[in-house]
């Protein structure tokens, strides 16, 4: 039995919680900000998460699967909207499998409550992390509510204090590989409330997406049935925050961009002035690891953007390679799982940040694209055909164990194997022939 330090109780550091109390340890979680379950910490700021194959897998490995399942919404498609209202559906999968959408809010609140029900489990909020020793396992903290200041020492300490982590930031101070990216876009969120009766006015199972190229707003559906959206811009230029500066230039915007969404919106200009803007990085680093005393998890070894909403889903894979790390190699030799976590995982990290770029080029430009559509036609047809040897990159993601690694991988040999068949003549007239399956099977064969 060890003593355990988790800094963060968020989405990755309250499942961290449940598998290591219920593996014998002590656990205490600290928690920067107030518990969630009774001051509303997302305001204003929160993008939906959506819980995928992944994410199930570490869920039921944690034993909390039931009780997250009954806060989810399916989701089974995407649905684009144009800018005259046209409306198109483009489902996930050819066999109607679907990614649950599920507010990041109540997701954490369940996962603490189904934590602070374990007798090993203590929960400290409004505590920060000021001072981490290494060598030790040493964090101090201080109470943001009383002031007053605690060194707790600990076998084991985990950083899941997401992209701002203070443990990252011990770690630094010696030989440390980092870098932190900003893309050139912000969001905001921009709630849609439902109907007075508590209908919702969109379909709720398709993720909703405006996509206009430069930018791009998207919903996905809430059980009150309400959706939370999020508008992602650049932060400046001529499509940007930066260009609305009162309620006038928001209407002019909408008008032009996103005029189907006003109705749905009655309340747009307060939520727009009213709610943050926030911005989006990417970080990378190495080694998540310092000897058997200290590791990094979730964002705060691997944050990235949120297009491909795999972030929480590739924390949630960490606690479980963790645990079936422990698993393998037991619970006293933690200097041999943490090296192998961190070699299994790493990787992994990076795969799913170039990924999670890749799709946000998808969703904001490419899903209007007409040979892309023709593409995802073509790749559901090759997979219907020959489940064996053709799997979408996206389906790789969302509904499989694969590795990123290796769906990264395989995903731009896909992209090399469609590059040559979409250049087939009349392909757009003669993409269900046996002779275009044939060209990209035989492809598929030579194309590394």
């Amino acid at each position: 039995m060890k003593n355990i330090t988790i800094v963060g109780g968020g989405l990755v550091g309250s499942l961290l919680a449940v598998f290591l109390a219920k593996r014998g340890h002590r656990v205490n979680v600290f928690e920067r900000r107030g518990d969630p379950r009774r001051t509303n910490v997302y305001a204003g700021r929160s993008i939906n998460l959506v819980v995928s194959h992944r994410g199930w897998t570490a869920l039921r490995a944690a034993g909390v699967h039931e009780a997250v399942e009954r806060i989810v919404v399916p989701v089974h498609a995407r649905m684009t909207h144009d800018r005259d209202g046209g409306l198109t559906r483009l489902p996930y999968s050819i066999d109607g499998r679907a990614i649950h959408s599920v507010s990041r809010a109540e997701l954490n609140k369940v996962l603490l409550s189904e934590a602070e029900a374990l007798p090993n489990v203590h929960l400290h909020f409004n505590h920060q992390c000021v001072e981490v020793d290494l060598d030790h396992a040493r964090c101090t903290f201080r109470n943001d509510v009383t002031g007053s200041v605690a060194s707790i020492k600990a076998d084991v300490v985990f950083g899941a204090d997401g992209a701002p982590s203070a443990v990252r930031q011990a770690m630094m101070k010696g030989r440390f590989t980092f870098s932190q990216t900003y893309i050139e876009h912000d969001y905001k969120e921009i709630a849609f409330p439902p109907n007075a009766d508590g209908t919702p006015r969109m379909d709720p199972n398709c993720l909703h997406i405006w996509p206009r190229r430069l930018f791009m707003m998207m919903g996905l559906a809430n059980q009150d049935g309400g959706f939370t959206g999020t508008l992602f811009m650049p932060h400046e230029g001529e499509f940007s925050f930066d260009t609305i500066k009162d309620e006038q230039d928001l209407l002019r915007f909408f008008e032009a961009h996103f005029k189907d969404a006003i109705p749905l919106l009655p309340d747009l200009a307060e939520q727009y002035f009213r709610n943050p803007q926030s911005s989006l990085a990417i970080i990378r680093c190495s080694p998540w690891t310092h000897r058997d005393k200290v590791a990094l998890i979730g964002d705060a070894a691997h944050a990235i953007v949120p297009f491909y909403g795999e972030g929480m889903n590739a924390g949630y894979e960490d606690c479980k390679v963790l645990n079936d790390l422990l698993n393998a190699h037991g619970d006293d030799n933690w200097g041999t799982v943490l090296d192998a976590y961190h070699k299994a995982r790493k990787p992994n990290g990076d795969a799913i940040a170039d990924l999670s770029l890749r799709n946000f080029v998808e969703m904001r430009d490419l899903v209007a694209d007409p040979r892309f559509i023709l593409r995802k036609k073509i790749e559901g047809r090759l997979q219907a055909r020959h489940p064996d040897k053709w799997l979408p990159l996206y389906s790789q993601v969302k509904f499989s164990d694969i590795a990123y690694a290796d769906a990264w991988n395989e995903g731009l040999r896909h992209d090399r194997i469609m590059e040559q068949v979409l250049a087939l003549p009349g392909i757009e007239e003669r993409w269900e022939s046996d002779e275009v399956e044939r060209s990209a099977l035989e492809l598929l064969d030579t194309a590394r």
